[in-house]
């Protein structure tokens, strides 16, 4: 074997160096270069709405897999409250040390700067993206006693009828998912604001409220067993798993999409080398056949995207809703 000595003397040089240094500025570079040695205690994944929605229910598929993956415990903790902005607010304020991450609808969240006026931060300026994972169409529903089974038949109902249109959240993704359709088709109905999805949705079971707009994952359980009617799906293009329910675009709104798409961020300032780990292990996780069939099963379909790519959808989603918040004139304090 042949041996650089220039090479050898170079390596044993660096050793020396390294052993006098502090702990505490091999810390410090370590973390600079990366990351070091993270993960080496356990990691919070926020999900700023209450259990049992289309987050949490991601949330807990994955929270396993990536405990294995890291070798560390993963914590799921619900923060609930103004539409995901509390929750969002904590991981701006959070160490950027790749502890604290938060996984949430993203079109939630590009909607917070258009809507609300004294937002305590910047989702663009204090978080960055790590991995887009699943996407779940809006289900339009209705409570069985509706006497409406297509778009067109609703409208007409809502014209010379009092309905209650429950939405899961002041602001969300799916309430302005269904202020866009209204001016779309020129529906009635009155809207009913929710702290969560899954109150929304057990009201609207219960007949309380009588027309719904919310996630396919989240919703469709209760399509399934009829406690709920669907009457369109808000993807571009029909979903195999309800191949016979036409689209809210083949029902006369040409172009109309709209959907929950969970992904992952994490505070502004977390080393490159960690956020490629997470978005590699993530994306491993979600594609697992079992992870993928359970979330087809329920309407939901794995889409992931690299950080860059994240970004510049969460880019476009920001403008798309802009545009719509500035044309109904919505405002929340």
């Amino acid at each position: 074997m042949t041996i650089n000595r220039r090479g050898a003397l170079g390596a044993a040089l660096a050793t020396t160096l390294a052993a006098n240094l502090p702990l505490s500025a091999i810390a410090q570079g370590a973390q600079q270069g990366g990351g070091g040695n993270w993960p080496s205690k356990p990691i919070r994944i926020i999900v700023p709405y209450p259990p049992g929605g289309s987050s949490d229910i991601i949330a807990r598929s994955i929270s396993q897999p990536l405990s294995e993956a890291l070798g560390q415990s993963v914590i799921i903790d619900n923060k609930a409250g103004a539409n995901g902005n509390l929750g969002a607010d904590l991981l701006a304020k959070a160490p950027a040390d790749g502890y604290t991450l938060m996984l949430c609808d993203l079109g939630a969240l590009a909607i917070s700067p258009s809507l609300y006026p004294k937002l305590p931060f910047d989702p663009s300026k204090d978080l960055r993206s790590v991995s887009m994972l699943a996407y779940s169409p809006h289900l339009l529903v209705v409570h069985p006693s509706v006497q409406a089974n297509t778009l067109k038949e609703l409208v007409e109902l809502s014209k010379k009828s009092d309905l209650n249109f429950a939405v899961t959240a002041s602001g969300s993704t799916a309430h302005l998912a269904g202020i866009e359709l209204q001016r779309k088709v020129g529906a009635k109905w009155e809207y009913v604001p929710y702290k969560g999805g899954v109150q929304a949705v057990l009201d609207t079971v219960s007949g309380q409220t009588q027309v719904l707009m919310n996630g396919m994952l989240a919703t469709y359980p209760q399509v399934q067993s009829g406690k709920l009617k669907l009457i369109a799906v808000s993807k571009a293009t029909r979903m195999p798993l309800i191949g016979s329910v036409p689209t809210i675009a083949e029902q006369g709104v040409p172009g109309y999409e709209s959907g929950t798409w969970q992904g992952v961020v994490a505070a502004r300032g977390v080393p490159d080398a960690v956020i490629a780990r997470l978005n590699k292990e993530l994306v491993r996780i979600i594609r697992t056949p079992d992870i993928r069939a359970r979330l087809a099963g329920q309407g939901a379909e794995v889409v992931t995207m690299t950080a860059p790519e994240q970004d510049q959808f969460f880019a476009k989603e920001r403008a798309r809703w802009a545009q719509v918040i500035k044309e109904a004139n919505v405002r929340l304090d």
